[in-house]
């Protein structure tokens, strides 16, 4: 049996749509009013919506809280993430 025990923590906790906090968050790709795209301790996670907003960010503990109205939310597949890891500044430099 696998042994949950020795990989990090990454939880989801989302209430009415409007707030989320997320633990287990290594690095945030991207973001903007309408997507997100984080690293996690189970993979790339993506979030979209409107008025997306980040409300807090610790990455020394792994934690993010996003306030805004989300639509969807979903992990990605490796090799499904593409241009999207290039984060802000390669965007910027296209």
């Amino acid at each position: 049996m696998y042994d949950q025990s020795k990989r990090p923590r990454h939880e989801v906790v989302m209430i009415n749509r409007r707030s989320l906090a997320i633990s287990g968050v290594k690095n945030v790709e991207s973001f903007d009013s309408e997507e997100f795209l984080l690293e996690t301790e189970a993979g790339f996670m993506t979030i979209r919506g409107q008025n997306l907003h980040m409300k807090n960010l610790s990455l020394e503990t792994g934690e993010v809280a996003i306030e805004g109205l989300v639509h969807e939310m979903g992990y990605l597949e490796q090799g499904q993430t593409g241009d999207r890891t290039k984060g802000f500044f390669g965007k910027l430099f296209k």
